[in-house]
């Protein structure tokens, strides 16, 4: 199995470590951390044919991905009390005239 590497792309830094999870699932995962982000991701575990081409290209494609997904608007969403009613009901006096 392959150790720890460091690569660039896109002008972003990734360094990437295999660790053992603490947390459930347990299992030994890919972690890697980006120059630009705070946060440390694990997305997937280590597999015996993994070489750091093909690490590089599945980590590139989740992080991406999850920038896109983070750029996306943020969709509203009901509130639980009002849950099966409908967003804009009719006031009975307009329903009254019709």
């Amino acid at each position: 199995m392959i150790g720890a590497f460091t690569f660039v792309n896109g002008g972003r830094t990734y360094t990437c470590t295999v660790e053992v999870r603490k947390a459930a699932p347990a299992g030994t995962w890919w972690w890697f951390a980006v120059s630009d982000d705070q946060q440390r991701y694990a997305p997937f575990e280590a597999e015996k044919g993994d070489t750091e081409k093909s690490v590089q290209k599945r980590i590139v494609a989740y992080y991406e991905n999850l920038l896109e997904v983070r750029a996306r608007p943020v969709v509203p969403r009901q509130h639980w009390a009002h849950r099966g009613r409908p967003a804009n009901p009719t006031p009975p006096a307009a329903a009254a005239d019709k």
